[in-house]
């Protein structure tokens, strides 16, 4: 993709190298820029915009280990997986969690999972 993305998102991490390690590894996304607050992944898709929060704020917030779910956000997300099945065996390594419950939708599979921070998405794998 070149020039400004289309879509993004953008997520206010604590940690954000752990962060940035778990989408990019999990997502298989590419590091289009890194700066000490601020870390840019890309896909054909969607460009994750991943920022640091400011270290007086975050020096509150308590993240447990394996992460607590922060299920009271307004938004919830969703990327595309070429495996369920692998995302679910690589993401506890990352610091992330994938759920075991899957549900089927209109051309997908899919299940719940969430970040090093506790944020919920979705993955989805395709399904014929």
């Amino acid at each position: 993709m070149s020039g400004p993305a289309s879509a993004g998102l953008f997520v206010y991490a604590k940690s954000l190298a752990t962060m940035a390690a778990f989408y990019e590894t999990l997502l298989a996304m590419t590091r289009v820029h890194a700066s000490d607050d601020l870390v840019v992944l890309q896909s054909p898709e969607i460009q994750l915009v991943l920022h640091a929060i400011p270290r007086h704020i975050a020096d509150d917030i308590v993240i447990d280990v394996p992460p607590k779910l922060r299920e009271d956000a307004a938004l919830k997300f969703f990327f595309t997986v070429p495996s369920l099945d692998v995302a679910r065996t690589m993401a506890p390594g990352l610091g992330g969690v994938v759920m075991a419950d899957a549900w089927r939708g209109g051309g997908f599979l899919a299940c719940n999972a969430c970040d090093p921070e506790g944020n919920l998405f979705q993955l989805r794998e395709r399904s014929v």
